[in-house]
Order: structure tokens, then sequence, then C-alpha cells
């Protein structure tokens, strides 16, 4: 049986940003027919929060989008690496410290932002570039804590839409994982190693 895969959004404190992808994401999966094969998850860069449900505005703004929503902080492990296949950063800074912390360049590599994700798709973009790069100049999801529930709506609606892109990338990634391939006399038994999603080309802030 082909293991699920696995996907952890990251924010800072695991309260705002990244319990709103992870609701919205796992909305994107269930409609397509990906959610019994993809797992999904969330944490922050600090554990400041650890155990405490979301921040009530983000709450609130899920709700008025109708996804639903339950949640406890937690804070990212390096340790999570090993069992991670796709890790979403909502920010630059959160790209560089997780980045900072994985053990090896694969592990880094599992690391991406979000919204590079949003501007295209493999479907959109011409050979040879990298899908997601589209003409976004900043790719961060900006951190709407200190202000009004109008920049949660904000957060939301740039969430959507990234995870549009981000949904065909990881199906392009199950549907290469699950291809069943017959092995040739004296070959590795058909062991394959599934590629992973696209590596969209990314720009950290300043």
């Amino acid at each position: 049986m082909t293991a699920p895969f696995r996907i952890c959004f990251v924010c800072t404190g695991n309260i705002c940003r990244s319990p709103m992808a992870e609701a919205v994401f796992r909305a994107r999966l269930a409609e397509d027919g990906l959610d019994g094969l993809v797992e999904v998850e969330s944490a922050g860069t600090g554990g400041w929060h650890e155990g405490e449900g979301a921040d009530p505005r983000t709450g609130a703004v899920l709700r008025s989008g109708g996804y639903e929503h339950v949640h406890a902080a937690r804070q990212f492990h390096t340790s999570w690496f090993d069992h991670l296949d796709l890790i979403i950063a909502l920010d630059s800074g959160h790209l560089r410290e997780l980045r900072s912390l994985a053990p090896t360049a694969q592990d880094a590599a599992k690391i991406h932002l979000l919204r590079s994700y949003g501007a295209g798709t493999a479907a959109d973009t011409a050979p040879g570039t990298a899908p997601g790069l589209g003409t976004v100049d900043d790719l961060d999801v900006p951190d709407p804590y200190y202000g009004d529930v109008a920049g949660f709506e904000e957060c939301l609606e740039m969430i959507e839409a990234a995870s549009d892109g981000l949904l065909v990338a990881v199906r392009a990634a199950i549907t290469a994982r699950t291809t069943v391939t017959t092995p040739a006399p004296g070959d590795d038994g058909g062991r394959h190693q599934a590629p992973e999603p696209h590596r969209p080309q990314e720009k950290e802030s300043a």
C-alpha cells in the first residue's frame, strides 16, 4: 500500500496563516477526491501558542468561507523532515528559518513558499520555466495578527488562489507515485522513487 503524501503548512505561531492554509487545502483535496491519499497538517516556527486554538479571526474568516476548522497549535520540529514530502512556508522569513533547520539538501528541497504556486501551473507555463512563478513580485502571505479582520480576509484570498496551483502539483506527484510499472526480468523489482512536486522558483523578500 502506498504511503500517504504528507504536507505541512508553516507560519510563525500556527494560529493565523498556516491553520487557514491547512483548512483551505483540506477542502481542495476533498473536492478533488485526493483527501484519502494526502495528509495535511500545520505548525509554527515558534512554540508561543502551542496547544491553543487558532486566532478567533482566523476561525471567523474560515467559517464565513464555508471551511471546516478544528485546530491546536504546534511547533515545527526538525525530526518532521523525515516523514514529510512537502513543507509549505507562508512567507520568506519562514522559508529561511525552515531551510536553516533542514538536515540535508534533500530536506531543504521539500520547502517552498505557498504563493510560488499561485501565479501559474504546469499546464500554463512555458517549457523550461518554473510553474508557479508568473509575475508575482512579493510571494509572502502577510501576517494579519496585528491588524483587523480585513487582513485575515486578504490572507484567505491569497491562500485560496495559491491552493489551486498547489493542488495541481500535488495531484501530479500522487499520480507519479501511484503509477504501476511492470518490472523487467532482473531489474530492481519495480521499485521507483516518486518524483517530488515541481520546485517553483521562489523569491525571498529582503
